[in-house]
């Protein structure tokens, strides 16, 4: 029987502050900055952004980024680069500096899990009452499988105010950085910036340790934390981002 496959980075759905002819007219950084809280992150953010670029050796502003989230770890990577073909750099780690649920992947609405698996940023809101915010495609086709198909849950965002139930939180100050970074790489035609979140650091002994422990005691999630470490192993191997598939049944399928 032929395998269905479901490629990520589909039918991505992305909020503008303003109409369809003012995009037109403007660029996304542009109609970003119109919101007085993204103008001032800007103004105050932009110049140290482009000194600490230069002093890592890379190009202001990136026009590819790649975000990844380790939850026990509570970490999240922010990684650019410039040019399709070259490999992915780290910027910056920032502290992911609220937790909320456990390991394993989101199921139901409620159960304040942070999500597991491969997300791309579907929203940019300058007005979220977390400071700022960027909006994540949970459920993802993978997630609409395997989760309660009456009450997934949604609105799972990356934000700032340091608080959480189920999304990545990180201080003000780190997501005014993180936001520029993506409306500077949406803004130079990267659509689909993906957003991968493990449940841990995997080649860090204490967290793979807690992994095996909690995996013992939840052994149905192996195979899903299998497929995770892949993906994770092939970006450590490659710095690309992986190809990443979800078959029929739901199973994330790491490509080449």
């Amino acid at each position: 029987m032929k395998t269905t496959f479901f490629r990520l980075g589909c039918l991505a759905l992305f909020l503008f502050s303003g109409s369809l002819s003012l995009q037109a007219q403007y660029s996304f950084v542009q109609i970003q900055k119109s919101s007085s809280r993204v103008n001032t992150a800007f103004e105050s953010k932009e110049d140290m952004l482009k000194k600490e670029f230069a002093d890592k050796g890379l190009i202001w502003p990136a026009k590819y980024v790649y975000i990844r989230s380790f939850k026990y770890d509570a970490q999240l990577e922010v990684w650019v680069k410039n040019n399709v073909k070259d490999k992915y750099k780290l910027f910056k780690t920032y502290k992911v500096c609220m937790q909320s649920g456990t390991m394993g992947p989101k199921r139901i609405q409620g159960d304040y899990q942070v999500p597991e698996g491969f997300y791309y940023i579907t929203e940019f809101n300058p007005r979220s009452q977390y400071h700022l915010s960027l909006g994540l495609n949970y459920p993802n086709p993978s997630d609409k499988i395997l989760s309660d198909p009456q009450r997934p849950g949604d609105g799972i965002f990356i934000h700032g105010s340091c608080v959480s139930e189920g999304c990545v939180p990180v201080s003000d100050n780190d997501i005014e950085e993180i936001y520029i970074i993506a409306t500077y790489a949406r803004n130079a035609g990267q659509e689909y910036i993906p957003v991968h979140i493990f449940p841990i650091r995997y080649n860090n002994k204490k967290s793979e340790d807690y992994l095996e422990n909690f995996l013992s005691d939840n052994p149905s999630l192996t195979a899903f934390s299998d497929q995770l470490q892949k993906a994770y192993n092939e970006f450590e191997t490659t710095h690309q981002v992986p190809l990443i598939l979800i078959d029929k049944k739901g199973d994330y399928v790491v490509g080449n």
